[in-house]
């Protein structure tokens, strides 16, 4: 018997990239940061008492939401922490969508767990395509209120192209929308900025959410930590559906050591900044097609006449080496490629000359 909805029975779920045991690869098919995060957090982590452990953690991480507020020129009541920037995603649509309509708009390509989300609540789903140089439409508001959406789901800088939209038109797009803006800055450490101006009260915009996390730039995606950041009255509303306690005493202590050693963060993001266009520049001297980035990744298609993106993906799989390819319009002859160390790049660079030399052997013969 089946005992779930039919959107359950139906959903196909999220799939994240691959975690490998091994300890002998080149990982760059995730986006994590190639760099150790700041000393004081796991100082931090290590101060966390037995009877800290012994008792529920904050609720509210209050500590957190402090720090946090400091840091960004805000209010307390302006943050909210959770379980991971995916458990804000899922909050938003909970709290903002209708189950069978009132859904979620977003462009495509996208984070393809918007989807998975909005699946699961059982709402609807409406996508505006990127126009070729990856920006959102102008029009993007306007088709977003023709279909009723309550929610519009905007990756800054985007997934997967790394493109970042400047913040007059995200201010437009807020000010067009009827529904609730959340800008996902998963990526925005490694930009040249951040959308947290639109917060600004002399703006008058009540419908704008940040959601940040600490997974790229803190180094802390094994953390699962995130955090939003908009109206008092939005935060608010999420706050009801909020886990009681859905941040660990241990994440919340890591969390705002990390906020408070964001200059010896940034080092990290400024190395992966240089790489990005040292990586950029090397690709596009083999041929390769790169989208210009302000993330901690490129979104690199390999040069007409040789291999595929799928098939250079399973060679460099073969070699150890992980990116990540995706069988999907507009990106099924791409390559996402994470900004590692310079070394993890040498080692990406050495296989693709091999694989161009070895494919012109074989096309000689």
């Amino acid at each position: 018997m089946l005992y779930e909805r039919d959107n359950i029975h139906r959903l196909t779920p999220y799939t994240p990239g691959e975690q490998p045991q091994r300890a002998d690869v080149v990982k760059l098919n995730t986006n994590e940061n190639p760099y150790p995060p700041p000393a004081a957090v796991l100082e931090a982590i290590r101060d966390v008492s037995a009877d800290q452990l012994r008792r529920y953690p904050p609720p509210r991480a209050q500590q957190f939401r402090e720090t946090a507020a400091r840091l960004h020129g805000l209010s307390p009541e302006q943050v909210i922490a959770t379980n991971g920037g995916d458990e804000l995603l899922r909050m938003a649509v909970t709290v903002f969508c209708e189950p069978g309509g009132r859904g979620i708009g977003e462009t495509y390509p996208t984070y393809s767990l918007y989807d998975v989300l909005a699946e699961i609540h059982g709402t609807t789903i409406t996508q505006v395509p990127l126009a070729e140089d990856w920006s959102v439409p102008e029009d993007f508001a306007q088709r977003l209120n023709e279909q009723g959406c309550r929610l519009a789901l905007l990756v800054n800088p985007h997934a997967p192209s790394g493109r970042q939209e400047p913040l007059d038109k995200l201010e437009r797009v807020a000010r067009a929308f009827r529904g609730v803006l959340l800008i996902d800055e998963a990526y925005v450490d490694f930009a040249e900025f951040d959308a947290t101006p639109l917060l600004d009260p002399a703006r008058g915009l009540d419908n704008v959410l940040l959601l940040r996390t600490l997974s790229k730039g803190y180094s802390l995606a094994g953390l699962r930590f995130g955090y939003g950041l908009g109206h008092p009255r939005l935060i608010e509303t999420l706050d009801k559906a909020r886990d009681s306690y859905n941040t660990d005493i241990l994440s919340q202590a890591a969390a705002t050591a990390a906020l408070s050693a964001r200059d010896e963060a940034r080092k990290s993001w400024e190395k992966v900044i240089a790489e990005r266009a040292r990586l950029t520049g090397a690709l596009r001297q083999k041929g390769f097609t790169v989208a210009p980035s302000q993330s901690n990744f490129v979104l690199a298609a390999p040069p007409a006449g040789g291999l595929s993106a799928q098939a250079m993906y399973r060679a460099l799989y073969d070699r150890a080496i992980f990116v990540r390819y995706w069988d999907a319009p507009r990106i099924q002859d791409k390559l996402r490629i994470t900004v590692g160390t310079p070394e993890q790049s040498d080692a990406l660079l050495g296989a693709i000359d091999e694989l161009s030399r070895a494919a012109g052997a074989a096309g000689a013969s």
